[in-house]
């Protein structure tokens, strides 16, 4: 049994929920809390029954607090309930030049428009259907137009100093795999040396393999592996020694620039298919009036959010946040854009909120705010839309799937909750909707911001909370 598993049963065990009136914090809450020296005041709460309405407990609801991920909840709900469920992005292909016998004679043009999902098969099965309306070779170079947004300066270092993790992936028209390289690891017990290979196999990035084996279990942060880039990201150093004890280890990072990127897997995949290319790669604004040979199109935004929300992807939030600004004002579409559609969505629904400050979209922020109070109004509008089913089915569902899959599982409150999870340093939250043994069901919010409270406690006083609730 977990730490904590253990001050769960504790704490049920010790201090056994009881009824409270709606402006007291559950026993049980709040001597979890005490038990991790948390005070109250860091702790936001709101549930409201959704049957009657009535507000079952409210605490420090008014309080602006960071919400972490669970601001996904917001951008993915403007975006379901202005683009619809079944919006799809799509990606153009045109050939710019003459296809005889298999041969086009031009370049290949490419040009995104925000697609948030042209992982790796994605984009395979895109060089497919070329193939399919005769490409074979291509004497010209390809040509990417990724104008659609206009991300300007982005540090990928500036929230956590880790410009490698996928995590701080800029937003881009073209993204392609969401610009990260898997790196599989395998000791040579024949050598001294590490076998690495990448996937993608992109060819224009640039892997130093010094990794060395030390004898040893498979354990230890990154397996003892440095990864040191170059000032552009087209070289990758591997230096340290890795365990020898490790079968295989994968480790997913980002490299390259965008363009690069989508440049290297273009060339990789484009051989996959059969087909032959020897040129380079421009960056460029397309004309007016080019006519695609193919029209790619993505999975509809229903099953986009699902993977936004279940899994806390954050450049996919990114991408939203970008869409939305292009489609409701015209390209490009900008992070600025974007927080203006949510502000006048909320003003337009009745939900003007003058301490909401969403940021990127994707919770990924020190500066993003919200109160409780206001994300159940959201939660509330969500619930009575016509889109209610596509977006409670986005929500990680408790014990069985997303990242609350290993939360959750001992039957009690396995898939009673549909739930966004929200982690930072020092900030906790969960939110959703929730269904008690009695068959009540409650809008819930909870954010918490305190001193390691991501290290444990938050989880623990957001299971307690739900424990409470499902015996209301």
């Amino acid at each position: 049994m977990s730490t904590t598993r253990n001050t769960i049963a504790f704490l049920c065990v010790v201090f056994p929920a009881v009824a409270v009136a709606e402006t007291m914090l559950p026993l049980p809450v709040r001597n979890a809390l005490t038990f991790r020296n948390v005070p109250d005041s860091a702790l936001s709460i709101y549930v409201e029954d959704i049957g009657t309405g009535d507000v079952v407990l409210a605490w420090n609801e008014a309080t602006p607090r960071n919400p972490a991920s669970v601001e996904k909840m917001v951008t993915t709900l403007v975006a379901l309930d202005t683009l619809g469920p079944t919006y799809r992005w799509k990606t153009e292909v045109s050939a710019l030049g003459d296809i005889d016998g298999g041969v086009l004679k031009g370049d290949l043009l490419l040009k995104g428009y925000g697609d948030p999902y042209l992982v790796t098969e994605r984009f395979w099965q895109m060089l497919r259907q070329v193939r399919q309306e005769g490409v074979v070779k291509i004497d010209g170079d390809l040509l990417l137009d990724d104008s659609y947004f206009d991300v300007g300066d982005y540090d990928p270092s500036a929230f956590d100093r880790e410009p490698l993790r996928a995590y701080n992936v800029s937003p881009n028209a073209l993204l392609t795999n969401f610009k990260v390289v898997r790196y599989f690891f395998e000791p040579n017990l024949g050598s001294t040396g590490v076998e690495v290979r990448i996937e993608p196999a992109i060819e224009n990035l640039e892997v130093v393999n010094q990794l060395r084996i030390a004898s040893g279990a498979c354990r230890g942060y990154q397996r003892g592996i440095t990864i040191t880039p170059n000032a552009d990201f087209s070289q990758i150093t591997l230096s340290g020694r890795f365990p020898s004890g490790c079968e295989v280890y994968a480790m997913d990072r980002t490299a390259l620039g965008h363009n690069e990127f989508t440049y290297g897997v273009f060339r990789s995949l484009w051989k996959e298919t059969g087909g032959e290319f020897s040129g380079g790669f421009r960056n460029v604004v397309a004309d007016e009036g080019v006519e695609p040979i193919i029209v790619f199109d993505s999975p509809p935004l229903s099953e986009v959010i699902a993977k936004v929300n279940k899994y806390s992807n954050n450049v996919m939030a990114k991408q939203l946040l970008f869409t939305l600004a292009a489609e409701t004002f015209g390209p490009a579409g900008t992070e600025a854009k974007g927080r203006q559609v949510v502000r006048e969505w909320l003003a337009g629904h009745g939900m003007d909120f003058e301490e909401l400050r969403i940021d990127n979209g994707a919770g990924l922020s020190r500066d993003s705010r919200m109160t409780a109070r206001h994300l159940g109004s959201m939660l509330r509008y969500a619930y009575e839309s016509p889109f209610m089913p596509e977006y409670l089915s986005s929500l990680s569902l408790s014990g069985l799937d997303g990242t609350l899959s290993r939360r959750f599982r001992d039957g009690t409150l396995t898939g009673l909750a549909h739930m966004k999870t929200g982690s930072l340093d020092n900030v906790s939250a969960v939110a959703g909707y929730f269904q008690s043994r009695s068959g009540k069901r409650y809008i819930v919010v909870t954010m918490l911001n305190h001193t390691d409270v991501h290290r444990g406690p938050g989880e623990e006083v957001q299971e307690m909370l739900l424990r409470w609730l499902n015996d209301h």
